[in-house]
């Protein structure tokens, strides 16, 4: 791991960079209800619990994008009855029962079509509905799963990436480093409790990885992704395309170091996964109202 070296930032759009700037779009595809089972449980660090799920119902499952969000869907408290959503009448979208149901937004950690396996990756954290079943599920046991939804396609013409992220969105960078091309170029840093918690990732030979340790800091409370951003150092010579998902404090510096480099909305995706003082609003993208406003101004062009 390597970290990036504290220079001078370029402002886009790149001096050397070819053709017109690019821009991230949304591809469209069918939001599905199933039913998986829960095949295994494993811990990939002291505070981290992967769930494995499959079974006959993830047949025509879609991940195409290493953010794409799904919900689970968890029982009533009271009556420990699941109200799953159905297909809608155009099949693209689904219908949800009233009162809404409890759900949890995670991302797909990974996905095995020849397996027919989907990995889920929780944060272990004190009162938290998903955190929780994910360290207590045993194989056998199904849950409901709705989605992914679409994400952001980046384009190739982005040469250059940034992805910063605290342990909640450690699963979408870590699939995206591991899809990356070989000679992808960029940086990346991941805020994580303390040296335990990292991670044996892929990383391509253009990029750098830089664990940064809160050493007994509260989660949600330091400023190490914003500092690290301020030390980046922008290629000149093509476009770049930053990714930052954390706290919604924690990445607001992020979203202010972006614009002041030209970074603008279509060339980036920064909001928060999850906000201090929500103990229930972990993996949750509307924890960020900001980020939640630009996309859907994206959504509806």
């Amino acid at each position: 791991m390597t970290a990036a070296t504290a220079a001078p930032v370029a402002a886009q759009p790149a001096a050397g960079a070819p053709g017109p700037e690019p821009e991230a779009y949304f591809a469209e595809f069918p939001i599905r209800i199933r039913e998986l089972t829960v095949l295994r449980r494993t811990y990939v660090t002291p505070r981290m619990v992967r769930v494995t799920m499959g079974g006959p119902n993830l047949a025509g499952f879609e991940s195409h994008q290493p953010d794409e969000h799904c919900k689970l869907v968890f029982p009533d408290p009271e009556t420990g009855v699941t109200r799953h959503p159905w297909q809608a009448d155009d099949g693209m979208y689904l219908d949800w029962p009233e009162p809404f149901p409890p759900t949890r937004e995670y991302t797909i950690r990974r996905y095995d079509p020849a397996a027919q396996e989907v990995d889920l990756d929780f944060v272990v954290h004190p009162g938290g509905l998903a955190s929780e079943w994910a360290q207590t599920v045993e194989p056998g046991q199904t849950l409901w799963l709705a989605g992914p939804r679409p994400s952001l396609v980046v384009p190739p013409e982005f040469g250059f990436l940034v992805l910063l992220a605290d342990e909640t969105a450690l699963p979408a960078v870590a699939r995206r480093l591991e899809e990356l091309p070989d000679d992808a170029r960029g940086v990346a840093a991941i805020e994580v409790a303390d040296a335990g918690e990292e991670q044996d990732l892929r990383v391509p030979a253009g990029f750098s990885l830089t664990w940064l340790h809160r050493d007994g800091a509260p989660a949600g409370s330091t400023t190490l992704l914003g500092d690290f951003a301020e030390r980046i150092e922008l290629p000149s010579d093509t476009w770049t395309y930053v990714w930052a998902f954390a706290e919604a404090g924690c990445v607001k510096p992020v979203r202010r170091w972006a614009r002041a480099q030209g970074i603008g909305k279509r060339q980036s995706d920064i909001g928060g996964y999850w906000k201090a003082g929500r103990t229930n609003s972990v993996q949750d993208v509307v924890a960020d109202p900001t980020r939640q406003e630009e996309i859907a101004e994206r959504q509806h062009e």
